[in-house]
């Protein structure tokens, strides 16, 4: 009998190929960064990660300032190394 295994899609993918043309919720997030959802409500609450905004009573990400975000950390990398 043989089993076939369907392989998991690496969350940060969307990283790599390019952010999705959605709000992102802070799921999301946590799995693009591979960081605990706590971690993405922190980074909220210290204003540390990338923004988010409110609508209604939901946390959504605009995509276009997550990658933003995510040029800013590479920027500040190379000038540190």
């Amino acid at each position: 009998m043989s089993r076939t295994s369907s392989a998991q899609p690496d969350p940060r993918d969307p990283l790599r190929s390019g952010l999705p043309d959605r709000y992102l919720t802070p799921d999301d997030i946590a799995q693009m960064f591979g960081v605990p959802l706590e971690t993405v409500y922190q980074w909220r609450r210290k204003r540390t990660g990338p923004p988010g905004f409110r609508v209604g009573k939901h946390v959504r990400y605009d995509p276009a300032e997550v990658g933003a975000y995510v040029a800013q950390l590479k920027n500040v990398d190379r000038v540190a190394a």
